[in-house]
């Protein structure tokens, strides 16, 4: 009966190892989308509209870099 019961909690720690995993990945691509998504919508705005906001072009990477990443 131990030896069964050892494979069982052996089995469920390995698919932790993979679930987390999984998380993982998953979290770093939605975080990538997000500033992709971000740096494409602030670099589609205007000079004049990126004023408005009080950012400039090159302003842009450090906003996606601080409030995305």
């Amino acid at each position: 009966m131990a030896a069964y019961e050892n494979a069982i909690v052996s089995a469920n720690t390995s698919f932790g190892i993979f679930a987390t995993a999984r998380q993982s990945i998953f979290a770093t691509l939605t975080k990538w989308n997000e500033a992709r998504l971000t740096r494409n919508a602030l670099t589609s705005l205007s000079d004049r509209e990126l004023s408005d906001i009080g950012l400039s072009r090159g302003d842009i990477e450090d906003v996606v870099s601080r409030h995305v990443l």
